[in-house]
């Protein structure tokens, strides 16, 4: 163990903040890409059937619980718990995960053994406008049953990517979700295919299947290089599972107030028009590679090194990295917003009709369209909870994000009740975006009355330049959609293009675009340094070696 201020020199070569946050989007960016194409190849499967709708329900349940117990909240109770016990030994840290990883084991297969006896009560719970249809029914509880299985092996992998992650290994728990894509992509190949007698949405359910089989399977050996498969004990004697266990239950809440809301949303949309669950889905789809890119690898690098820092005692360095990554935050999260805002048709047009005319309608494409301009309003809101919620987290603080997030769920709620029978499916995405940007608010004021955000100058000089730039990004995006074209084209006149040049023309929007937000930065003074100089700490992560 080294004393706080020293340097290992196994540890010296540790990429600062920022890279590590590069390396994180930009594996984050093949998974989206490649979740794109996914996307693309179920859209000219089923377009915004009602077999989309049964597929994506089907698939949004153990989707929901992973992001729930494994990616949300276990996370973030955890690896607060696991920088503590990586400073205190190797030893120890294998004696806690050890009873870790067979409580864990234990818990999830339970747990799935209850979700397949319980499939049917399931289905109606996250579908319950499917129960007066009862051959889709039980079509759905089908489904539920096949991937279900999913929730263990997908929550396995990402108890294994937060072991890596606190260890500073970010690049494979980043890239392992491509292999979900390609997965379902084969599988979805295959159904078009038409080699297989089962039906395609039977076929794409066993691919979930797979897919978190060989994602978790990766895991193993980097674990194993770095000496964390200790062997499971099924115990709770170890004070480091007490601790994990309270700091739980209100994290669960806390940390998945985005999957309760698309809980209540998918709820609500079985009960609208056929369609509208799929609508939402693909609009989703686009929202969530900014937010991968931006809000997840921020958040994902950032918890551990705030851990760390409370660890230490470190409260400058806490208060620099929570400012940092507040103005990071906005300033990639901001032109994102405004450009899926303005081009949320042409985006969807491009990508959903150039390749799956066969089954996309343009009755589609605008339907998904308007909730992607609501979703690209919550944009902003969903990057800032990320980045603020590990700054509670690293102090073992769930109780206090549990209180904001009960308030977040609440508006999503009233929200989704008040606008679904006037707004249909928009008015969902509408309360998602209330709820988003509530949740943020509360964040920052907690923080703030704690004293643990404060905006210092060079922050509010990036803030202030940032928001102007975004108002030149938007001139910028409008005229030049209009030059390409004489004037602003309709979604009709946007399908009717070919699809060379209806992609050709968005793509040379986006770089138009992008180019102008960077060059109004630049007149305006922004210079990386002012975002690309991540705080660094005195002590770097823990090195490879086993011993003590």
């Amino acid at each position: 163990m080294t004393k706080a201020g020293a340097r290992d020199p196994a540890d010296a070569a540790q990429a600062p903040l920022n890279r590590r946050a590069g390396t994180v989007a930009s594996m984050t960016l093949l998974s989206r890409i490649s979740g794109l194409v996914r996307d693309v190849v179920l859209a000219y499967l089923f377009g915004a059937s009602a077999a989309a709708d049964l597929f994506f329900v089907a698939f949004r349940i153990p989707n929901f619980f992973r992001r729930l117990f494994a990616e949300g909240a276990f996370n973030q109770a955890f690896v607060p718990v696991l920088m503590e016990y990586t400073a205190k030994g190797h030893e120890e840290l294998r004696l806690f995960l050890a009873q870790l990883s067979g409580v864990f084991a234990l818990i999830l297969t339970l747990v799935v053994i209850a979700g397949l006896a319980l499939a049917g009560p399931l289905a109606a719970i996250f579908a319950p406008g499917f129960l007066d249809q009862p051959a889709r029914f039980a079509q759905l509880t089908e489904l539920v049953r096949i991937t279900f299985p999913y929730l263990g092996l997908i929550s396995l992998t990402a108890y294994a990517g937060a072991l890596q992650n606190a260890h500073g290994r970010f690049a494979l728990p980043a890239f392992t979700p491509v292999m979900l894509n390609v997965c379902l992509t084969l599988a979805a190949i295959l159904a078009l295919v038409g080699q297989l007698d089962s039906p395609p949405i039977v076929i794409l359910a066993w691919g979930v299947l797979v897919a978190g089989i060989v994602q978790w399977l990766m895991q193993l050996p980097s674990l194993a290089r770095l000496h964390l498969l200790p062997k499971p004990i099924i115990a709770t004697s170890h004070p480091g599972i007490k601790q994990l266990g309270r700091l739980l239950v209100p994290a669960i809440f806390s940390a998945s107030v985005g999957q309760i809301n698309a809980l209540v949303n998918t709820m609500i949309a079985s009960m609208l028009a056929t369609g509208s669950i799929a609508w939402l889905y693909y609009a989703d789809r686009l929202l969530e590679l900014p937010v991968g890119l931006i809000a997840v690898a921020l958040g994902t690098v950032m918890l551990p090194h705030l851990s760390r820092l409370v660890t230490e005692g470190d409260a400058v360095g806490f208060l620099r990295t929570v400012n940092w990554g507040f103005g990071l935050g906005l300033m990639l999260g901001l032109p994102a917003a405004v450009a899926l805002y303005l081009l949320a048709e042409p985006l969807l047009a491009f990508l959903y009709m150039s390749f799956a005319g066969s089954a996309m309608t343009a009755y589609d494409i605008e339907m998904a369209g308007l909730a992607l301009q609501m979703f690209a309003i919550a944009l902003p809101g969903f990057v800032l909870v990320k980045v603020l919620a590990p700054a509670f987290f690293a102090y073992q603080d769930t109780q206090t994000p549990f209180r904001y997030a009960v308030v977040a769920v609440v508006v999503n709620l009233i929200g989704s009740l008040a606008t679904f029978q006037s707004l249909g499916h928009v008015g969902l995405a509408l309360a998602t975006a209330l709820s988003a940007w509530t949740h943020a608010g509360l964040l920052y004021y907690g923080l703030y009355r704690r004293g643990r955000i404060r905006f210092d100058a060079t922050l509010v000089f990036v803030m202030l330049r940032t928001v102007l730039a975004c108002g030149g990004l938007a001139a910028g995006l409008v005229f030049s959609m209009i030059w390409l074209n004489g004037a602003e084209l309709t979604t009709q006149q946007w399908l009717a293009l070919p699809s060379v040049e209806r992609g050709v023309q968005v793509a040379l929007v986006c770089v138009v675009g992008l180019a102008g937000y960077l060059a109004i930065l630049l007149l305006l003074g922004v210079r990386p340094r002012h975002f690309l100089h991540a705080p660094q700490h005195s002590a770097s992560y823990p090195s490879n070696d086993p011993s003590p």
